[in-house]
């Protein structure tokens, strides 16, 4: 589909009236003057225009006093941030303050609405799913994110709130730039107050999206996390070129997980072929995709980001989603590794494991919104050949609740991605987790197991998608096992339904 041209509105003419005449008027002859990024005001210098690839002296006298009173006195009012902009533009003015606190320089930097940058991600907005931009300084982040915002407003009727700390997203005064939308803005009357403002946000305004920029304190992450996990989504920029470099930053890593050193007893660490200190993820990521932002055309997409950083900390490669405009503004995408497989693609075929009367092997259950106290007493109980482990990535089975099944949440989703089974229990109670436990004992009696049950239905799938055959009926397995054959029918597009009648009924397979 071929991407619309972009549109670019920058109030140019505005901001050359702020400036002393005789900086505004060479800068008003240049032909290049709508690809200016700053002028650049520094007291004893001569003034400066920035282009993208070079600068242009705009007279030979310096810059005075004068000149940056005259600058100051038709501009907002500088926060603690030393910025200031233009009332309904989005224009910024930053001051160079001496030791004093007089302003003795100012970078006067162009702000641009530019419609249709977000193109290349737009599809990435209607899920639901929170959105981290990176890149380096200058790139676009805050032009997209504004873009991101209006887009969510206006086209998805979503309820967005911007927390706008330094009037950059939707530009300085009361009444926010139309390059917006129908968002609403929130000011921030310090940059110390953020954190705050985000929580309000929520709390006072029932936003489904909050935007924001520059994530940057703790204090701010742990916000970013608070408001997930109330189920809003966020869209925002962090300081960061890569998700690599966010790992390492240790006041913003929580927005992807946070990372922390794990020591493994022996056995653990053979098995694993490890050391047995390790670094692991600690939580589910706030942030479900991170976009890194290349140049302005060209962007790289971690879909996945639970996944990502476990195989980054696992040492494994890891090939994000490249996505650029080609030279038709046409977006292509170069599909990394781990993007979802398209449902047409078969999946490859593997031997289905024979049944054997003795125990195939212990389930290692990792427990999401179970207690997990009760859930021990009743592996005694029942004395099941399962054990409860501490991290998702060793488990064969999550095991979780109606209610947190239904919310979604990000432990969920990637275990579906990585086609981990779930069960999910009815309710939080001793008798529900020894029914599930007992349906153990009895697969195992049996020489039924997950994994075979899971691979057959695999197998059929790719039948199906192979042109084999049109519908697949699958052996006979206990509850269990068919709802977890269900989940992984339909987590690759595929329609399913029980019928017989116990012990004898089993899954059919079948392309809708």
């Amino acid at each position: 589909m071929q991407t619309p041209q972009k549109k670019i509105t920058d109030d140019l003419d505005v901001l050359l009236e702020s400036l002393h005449p005789s900086i505004a008027n060479p800068l008003r002859l240049l032909p290049e003057r709508h690809d200016l990024l700053e002028v650049i005001l520094d007291l004893g210098r001569s003034p400066e225009a920035r282009f993208p690839d070079h600068e242009i002296v705009l007279r030979e006298q310096e810059v005075a006093e004068d000149d940056i009173q005259y600058l100051v006195s038709r501009i907002g009012t500088f926060g603690d941030d030393n910025r200031a902009g233009i009332a309904r533009t989005l224009h910024r003015i930053s001051a160079i303050r001496n030791r004093q606190g007089r302003i003795v320089g100012l970078t006067c930097r162009v702000g641009r609405a530019v419609y249709g940058t977000i193109d290349i991600i737009q599809d990435l907005l209607g899920i639901g799913q929170s959105i981290l931009l990176l890149g380096r300084p200058g790139i676009g982040k805050t032009t997209m994110l504004r873009e991101v915002a209006r887009v969510l407003a206006d086209d998805l009727k979503k309820r967005v709130i911007i927390v706008d700390t330094s009037n950059e997203i939707a530009g300085d005064g009361d009444i926010p730039h139309p390059a917006i939308g129908h968002a609403r803005r929130m000011q921030v009357a310090t940059s110390a107050k953020q954190h705050a403002v985000m929580i309000e946000a929520v709390e006072n305004h029932m936003p489904e999206v909050i935007v924001i920029d520059e994530i940057s304190t703790e204090l701010e992450a742990t916000a970013a996390r608070t408001i997930a996990e109330r189920g809003v989504q966020l869209v925002a920029t962090a300081h960061g070129n890569t998700l690599d470099n966010l790992m390492m930053n240790p006041t913003l890593a929580d927005l992807v997980g946070g990372i922390q050193t794990v020591t493994l007893g022996d056995e653990e660490a053979r098995r694993r072929g490890t050391q047995k200190s390790i670094l692991e993820r600690k939580a589910p990521p706030t942030f479900e995709i991170v976009v890194e932002i290349q140049d302005r055309n060209k962007v790289a997409v971690h879909p996945h980001v639970g996944v990502v950083v476990d195989a980054i900390l696992r040492g494994r490669p890891v090939t994000p989603e490249t996505r650029w405009l080609d030279e038709s503004s046409e977006v292509r995408k170069s599909l990394g590794a781990f993007a979802p497989s398209p449902p047409s693609t078969p999946l490859p075929r593997r031997e289905i494991a024979k049944p054997s009367a003795a125990p195939r092997h212990e389930g290692r259950l990792y427990p999401f919104g179970v207690n997990r106290q009760r859930l021990e007493e009743a592996i005694q109980e029942t004395a099941a050949p399962v054990s409860l482990v501490e991290n998702p990535a060793e488990a064969n089975l999550l095991v979780t609740t109606k209610n947190f099944y239904r919310r979604k949440p990000q432990i969920v989703r990637d275990a579906e991605d990585k086609g981990l089974p779930i069960y999910v229990l009815r309710s939080n109670t001793l008798p529900q987790m020894k029914q599930l436990l007992r349906s153990f004992v009895m697969a195992e009696g049996k020489g039924e197991s997950v994994e075979a049950a899971l691979m057959e239905v695999e197998d059929g799938i790719n039948q199906i998608l192979s042109g084999e055959k049109g519908t697949i009926e699958l052996t006979p397995q206990p509850g269990h096992l068919r709802r977890l054959q269900h989940q992984r029918a339909e987590s690759y597009g595929m329609d399913s339904h029980s019928f017989g009648k116990e012990p004898s009924r089993r899954v059919r397979l079948f392309k809708g």
